[in-house]
């Protein structure tokens, strides 16, 4: 069984950046894509980025997409969101998440999740 494991939340100012890191361990393979979603008070989860196994692909929302990276150290057995130019929206618990339906945007394509790591953007 897959395990995912987040780290790196914090609180930072307007215009700051942060960088969240999911470690991962248990079986996986090819058709494996790895994702963060994010979810504030009251509102429902939201995709942020996704990355195939192999690491030449990625997507990545259109709210962060100039402002957010996804990348994967296999090595090390890591997804990594690097978060630039952070704003107050931005504040979320942030989630990692794995499934077996290649990159997909949606969450009922994720199947194992970590337990959050908490952001919160100060103005």
């Amino acid at each position: 069984q897959v395990h995912l494991d987040e780290s790196g939340g914090g609180l930072v100012q307007v215009g700051g950046s942060l960088r969240l890191s999911c470690s991962f361990s248990g079986p996986t393979g090819s058709n494996y894509a790895m994702a963060w979603f994010r979810q504030a008070p009251g509102r429902e989860r939201e995709f942020v980025a996704a990355e195939n196994w192999y690491g030449n692909f990625a997507i990545t929302a259109d709210s962060v997409k100039d402002r957010f990276v996804v990348s994967r150290d296999t090595a090390k057995k890591t997804l990594y969101l690097q978060m630039n130019s952070l704003k107050p929206e931005d504040t979320a618990i942030y989630y990692c998440t794995a499934g077996n339906r290649g990159i997909q945007r949606d969450v009922d394509s994720y199947t194992t999740w970590g337990q959050g790591t908490q952001v919160t953007v100060s103005s």
